[in-house]
């Protein structure tokens, strides 16, 4: 085992499920979210600190300011607690209690603007008290992760060679999408690859990255109300959409096979599955990218009040495209386990 000393240093790059005996897919699952912030983030975030840093941007006397729906936020609130750097993390009511509490328990400040109805929405509301915070005070070093070379960078280094270290025959890779940095990361490394690999963007319905008008989404990570800027859809093979009620659907059958996940998992997995029910093709090597686990949702996808509430009671039954040998009848017997 590896000795460190910062919190950073410490990210499990090679840990993999095989989901077929759950999902009846043959499907890789490479989870990201072994590190101490929970999720594939810490790899963008050191990137943008550190070129940051290597640019002479940031300084001693800086304050770190970024615009997070949570796990990037969580990811800068520890490395700013291991460099010493005050952070600000701009968030909106959509965020995890648990993330909001986490970000607070490693020294940060979070602020949460609720105005839905601000130009571009939350997201709009979230850029704007950034941009005045920036332009009252020139300490403040905003990274900006939706413009960020860097975050892409992180993925064209780390995340995608790790992969094709572990997968040299892979075909189909599926990646969630929000601000596409693990999207152009990874698609740029494997297009100069000696292999084609199928590119597969995984995006919430409510999102309007690939031009679609956008809609409610109440489930942190994946989607944005806007097209990201870094995106480039040259690199994009195929693109699925997933409902949020199938996210949960996932997320929640997962979880009863002892794998607990988060919301941008349950829809990578979601949407990898839907494209090998319709493409049939029993002879590929697929692998989904698991950005984050599931403890910061017990309160939202996990908690029976939360989804009913929002989606109905139809969220808490299974997926109907599994195929483990489990029936619905059987599934069923599961509803009541989880409040």
């Amino acid at each position: 085992m590896p000795v460190i000393s910062v919190p950073y240093a410490f990210n499990e790059e090679d840990l993999y499920v095989d989901l077929e005996p759950v999902s009846g897919h043959r499907l890789f699952l490479k989870c990201e979210g072994f590190n101490f912030a929970g999720s594939i983030k810490l790899k963008a975030a050191t990137e943008m600190v550190e070129s940051a840093e290597r640019s002479g941007i940031l300084t001693r006397d800086s304050i770190l300011v970024e615009s997070s729906s949570g796990n990037l936020g969580v990811a800068l609130s520890m490395i700013a607690a291991s460099k010493g750097y005050r952070f600000v993390c701009v968030t909106d009511s959509r965020c995890n209690l648990a993330t909001r509490l986490m970000m607070q328990a490693l020294g940060s400040q979070v602020h949460v603007v609720s105005d839905e109805h601000a130009p571009g929405g939350l997201l709009g509301a979230r850029l704007a008290y950034l941009r005045g915070l920036c332009a009252a005070d020139d300490r403040y070093v905003w990274l900006s992760q939706y413009t960020n070379p860097d975050n892409w960078r992180a993925h064209y280094l780390r995340t995608a060679p790790a992969i094709a270290r572990f997968f040299p025959q892979l075909d189909v890779l599926f990646i969630g999408v929000g601000t596409t940095g693990t999207l152009m990361g990874c698609a740029r490394w494997f297009r100069n690859w000696h292999r084609p690999v199928r590119i597969v963007a995984v995006d919430s319905v409510g999102s309007a990255i690939f031009g679609d008008p956008p809609g409610r989404r109440m489930i942190p990570g994946l989607g944005m109300s806007v097209r990201p800027p870094l995106l480039d859809e040259a690199y994009v093979d195929d693109t699925v959409h997933v409902e949020e009620a199938d996210t949960i659907r996932t997320c929640r059958y997962l979880a009863r096979r002892g794998f607990l996940f988060g919301g941008s998992t349950g829809t990578v997995v979601s949407g990898a599955t839907s494209w090998l029910d319709r493409r049939g093709t029993p002879g590929l090597t697929p692998v989904a990218i698991a950005p984050d686990l599931g403890e910061r949702y017990l309160d939202t996808i996990y908690q029976g009040n939360w989804v009913r509430a929002l989606y109905g009671g139809e969220a808490l039954s299974p997926p109907v495209s599994h195929d483990n040998g489990r029936t619905d009848a059987e599934e069923h017997t599961f509803d009541g386990l989880v409040p």
